[in-house]
C-alpha cells in the first residue's frame, strides 16, 4: 500500500531530465568548448549544495521521448553563502524560451528577491520568443511582453545580480545579461546581440557572430563589464565579486579577515607621482599599495578606460575604489568613463559600500569627437551620481583637479573627508594653456611674447602651490603619500558604523 510506484516514476523522470537534450546535443555543446548548464552549476556552486526546483518540468514528445524545460534553476551555496542560480540549457532547443517554461525563469527572479539572496544567471540562448516555427504550434502571433520583468527590475534595487554570457545570446537573453550589476563574457565562446547574423543579413550586412557581438566589441562599449578567457574564470570572478557585497540591500557588506598591517607605509609612494606634470604614471600600483594586499578587484577594465574602478578592502572592510588612469587621455573624463563612474557610484550606493576616490582629474576630454559622444551629458550624470550618494566618501587628491569634471571628486556640500598629496594641482583651468587664454591681449601686444609668457607662468606657478590653498583652508590636509593607507584604514573604521542597511535613495541605473 505504499507510494513507491510514484516515487519510482519520479526518479525515472528526474533521470530523463538529467540527460538534457540527449548525448548528441551534449557532445555538440562540448565540441564548441562549452560546458552544459548542469556542469556549469556544479562548477559554480559549493559541491553538493544545489537544490534544484522544477527538475521534471517539460513535456513528452509524440514518440515518447521526454524534452525537459531548457531552463534549470534552484538554490545553492557559493562560498557557503546562499544564492539562487538559473541557467539556460542550450542542448534543448538552443536555449530558446519556447522550450523553457517561462514560469521557471520568473520564479528564479522572484525567489531570489523574496529570499533576499544573490542571483546568478547563466545565459546561453535567446530567452526570447523562440523560433518563428513556434507560431505554427500556437496558431497565432502575439503582442510582445516580458512577463516577470517586474522582478528583473526590482532585483536591481534589492539583491546582487550577476549575469554570465556563456554562448550566443540574443534578444531577451541579451537583455537579461545587461540587466545586472555585473556581467561577464567568455572570450571566443560568447556573443551578445539584439538579433543574430541571419536577421542582420536582411539589412545587407553579412557578418559572423563574433563580428556582430563578440567580446572585443562589448568588453569596450560597456554592454558587459568584463571579459575572461574561460568559463572557470567567469565563475571565479562571480565568487569574488559577490564576496564584497551583502546578500541584499537589507544587510551590510561583510567584513573579511585582514592579514595586512593597517599601518603599512610604502616608501616608493613619495615618488609615485612625477614632478613633471606632463608625465603620466601607473595608477594601479598605487591602488594596490594603499588597500589590503591582494584585495583590489578591478571591474570594467576594457570600458571607459580613463577611469579605473573596482572593489577592495581596507582592514577587511569592503569599499568601492574610483581613480583615473593618467595613461589614457591623461585621466580625463570621457563619455564612456563618465558612464563607468556613474555605474560604480550606483553600485556603491545600492549596496552600502564606502567610496575611496584617488583623484587625478584634468577635466573633460575636449574636441570634436568628445562633443559628438555627448561627453557633457554623461559627465553631468556622473557628477549627479556623486552628489546624490549618501555612503561615506573619502577623496585623496594625487595630482590634478580641474573644472566641472574635477568637481566630481566629491560632493562639496558634505563634510570633506579629504587629503591631498604635495603633488596636488587644481583650479578652473590648468596653468599651462590657461595663461595664454587669460593674457592673450597682453601677450599679443608684448615686444617679446615668450619672455612675458614665461614671466606670467612663473608667477602663476608660485600661486598654484597646494600650500597656498591649505593656508586658506580650501584643502583640509596635505599628507605624506606614505601615510595614505593608515589614513584610509582609519576612514574605513569610522565609516563602518555609518553604513545604513535598506533600499537606496535611487534605483540602480546600470
Amino acid at each position: 500500500m505504499s507510494w513507491q510506484p510514484e516515487i519510482d516514476e519520479l526518479r525515472r523522470r528526474e533521470e530523463l531530465a538529467q540527460r538534457m537534450g540527449g548525448p548528441e546535443k551534449v557532445k555538440r555543446q562540448h565540441d564548441h568548448g562549452k560546458l552544459t548548464v548542469r556542469e556549469r552549476i556544479d562548477e559554480l556552486l559549493d559541491p553538493g549544495s544545489f537544490r534544484e526546483i522544477g527538475a521534471i518540468a517539460g513535456k513528452f514528445q509524440p514518440d515518447g521521448a521526454f524534452q525537459p524545460a531548457n531552463f534549470v534553476f534552484g538554490r545553492g551555496r557559493l562560498d557557503a553563502r546562499p544564492v539562487v542560480v538559473g541557467g539556460d540549457d542550450f542542448t534543448v532547443r538552443g536555449g530558446a524560451s519556447d522550450a523553457s517554461i517561462r514560469e521557471k525563469q520568473i520564479m528564479a527572479e522572484q525567489l531570489a528577491n523574496e529570499l533576499q539572496i544573490p542571483l546568478v544567471r547563466l545565459v546561453d540562448g535567446t530567452g526570447g520568443g523562440g523560433s518563428i516555427r513556434s507560431l505554427e504550434t500556437i496558431g497565432r502571433t502575439y503582442v510582445p511582453a516580458n512577463p516577470g520583468w517586474e522582478w528583473v527590475a526590482a532585483n536591481l534595487g534589492t539583491i546582487p545580480v550577476v549575469a554570465l554570457a556563456l554562448g550566443s545570446v540574443a534578444g531577451l537573453g541579451a537583455a537579461r545579461v545587461a540587466a545586472s550589476h555585473y556581467s561577464v563574457m567568455v572570450r571566443g565562446i560568447s556573443q551578445v546581440f539584439a538579433a543574430g547574423p541571419p536577421l542582420v543579413a536582411r539589412l545587407g550586412q553579412t557578418v559572423t557572430k563574433e563580428e556582430l557581438g563578440g567580446s572585443d566589441i562589448h568588453g569596450r562599449n560597456g554592454v558587459v563589464f568584463d571579459v575572461v578567457d574561460s568559463e572557470k574564470e567567469a565563475f571565479d570572478r562571480t565568487r569574488r565579486f559577490l564576496s564584497y557585497l551583502p546578500p541584499s540591500v537589507h544587510q551590510l557588506p561583510p567584513r573579511a579577515e585582514c592579514g595586512d598591517d593597517t599601518e603599512r607605509r610604502e616608501d616608493w609612494l613619495i615618488e609615485a607621482v612625477p614632478r613633471d606634470r606632463r608625465r603620466p604614471y601607473q595608477i594601479r600600483p598605487i591602488i594596490n599599495a594603499v588597500v589590503d594586499q591582494g584585495s583590489f578587484l578591478e571591474l570594467g577594465r576594457g570600458f571607459g578606460r580613463s577611469a579605473v574602478g573596482g572593489l577592495a578592502r581596507l582592514n577587511g572592510w569592503p569599499v568601492a575604489v574610483l581613480a583615473s588612469d593618467p595613461l589614457i587621455y591623461g585621466g580625463g573624463m570621457t563619455a564612456d568613463s563618465s558612464r563607468k563612474i556613474e555605474w560604480l557610484v550606483d553600485l556603491a550606493e545600492t549596496f552600502h559600500l564606502p567610496v575611496v576616490h584617488l583623484v587625478d582629474q584634468p577635466g573633460f576630454v575636449i574636441g570634436v569627437e568628445a562633443e559628438k559622444a555627448g561627453t557633457m551629458r554623461y559627465g553631468v550624470r556622473a557628477l549627479n551620481a556623486v552628489y546624490q550618494a549618501k555612503v561615506p566618501w573619502a577623496s585623496v587628491i594625487l595630482r590634478k583637479v580641474f573644472g566641472v569634471a574635477g568637481a566630481a571628486h566629491t560632493n562639496a556640500a558634505r563634510v570633506h573627508y579629504r587629503y591631498a598629496w604635495p603633488s596636488a594641482d587644481w583650479g578652473s583651468l590648468p596653468i599651462e594653456g590657461g595663461v595664454e587664454a587669460a593674457y592673450r591681449a597682453d601677450l599679443d601686444a608684448a615686444e617679446d611674447r615668450q619672455a612675458l609668457l614665461d614671466e606670467i607662468t612663473e608667477k602663476m606657478n608660485a600661486i598654484r602651490s597646494p600650500f597656498r590653498t591649505a593656508e586658506a583652508f580650501n584643502i583640509e590636509e596635505i599628507i605624506d603619500p606614505r601615510d595614505t593607507r593608515p589614513l584610509l584604514c582609519e576612514f574605513a573604521e569610522l565609516a563602518a558604523p555609518l553604513r545604513a542597511a535598506g533600499p537606496s535613495t535611487w534605483h540602480f541605473r546600470g
